[in-house]
């Protein structure tokens, strides 16, 4: 009993990382612009979170960090295929490649390095409700917010302006250009977000769930979490349980 609870609760922390991923890829593909290079945006927010954790001491810096690195990959995706034109899946591979490139290169000197990371902390009351507390509530606090993310991001999409926006960007591109919005800033910010958060998921899986950076240490957990958004049909709620389900 006490195994399987401990099997189900690492797949909770586990999985957070491609819960960020695909909802920064729910945003994303909403917005039109399908990110594959979503695997390379994870592995650089697993390289700076951890580096900067190690520089730091302070893994809430790290996050930080690997959302900015997760952003600026993403920004790359955005140059070449909203300026430029380049087809979508080849730049998100050319994406991920670079990211390989980089983070081998600059996160060999942390391979071996500690960190302090991530602490589990327990939700007073939640944490003692039998099997779902300790499997939903004995987290550490980038789960917690990950949990909060998904009615945010629910929200964001289907009742804010922004969201509409964001919509009209990948549905009904012409609709939003007569009256008067412009099409790829909206995109771009969109992608550069998803980016971001998929930048969490990566520091995630560093500073909180593995303690420990090594060379792509994703494995295919970015691809995962576009998976998980193409069958979720791209809404929020069942992209997060179909993240936590791998």
């Amino acid at each position: 009993m006490n195994l399987l609870l401990e099997i189900l609760s690492g797949g909770v922390r586990g999985g957070t990382s491609i819960l960020y991923a695909a909802l920064g890829e729910t945003i994303s593909e909403r917005a039109g612009v399908v990110n594959l290079g979503t695997e390379g945006c994870m592995l650089a927010g697993a390289c700076a979170g951890y580096a900067v954790a190690a520089e730091t001491g302070n893994p809430w810096v790290g996050a930080a960090a690997g959302a900015l690195a997760g952003g600026l990959l993403a920004l790359v995706l955005a140059f070449f295929t909203l300026s430029r034109g380049s087809n979508q899946l080849a730049t998100g591979l050319v994406v991920l490649f670079l990211a390989l490139g980089l983070t081998s290169l600059f996160g060999a000197a942390y391979v071996s390095q500690t960190i302090t990371p991530f602490r589990i902390v327990a939700i007073p009351v939640l944490s003692e409700i039998p099997w779902i507390g300790p499997i939903f509530f004995e987290q550490d606090p980038l789960t917690y917010l990950a949990y909060l993310l998904v009615p945010a991001t629910w929200w964001l999409l289907f009742r804010s302006r922004w969201g509409l926006l964001i919509r009209g960007a990948g549905e009904r591109t012409e609709v939003l250009a007569t009256y008067g919005h412009r099409v790829v800033p909206t995109q771009y910010l969109a992608v550069v977000i998803g980016g971001a958060l998929s930048g969490i998921g990566g520091a995630q899986l560093s500073t909180a769930y593995a303690n420990a950076w090594f060379e792509n240490m994703i494995q295919g957990r970015g691809f995962i979490a576009v998976s998980v958004v193409i069958f979720a049909n791209r809404r929020p709620v069942p992209v997060a349980a179909g993240s936590l389900l791998f």
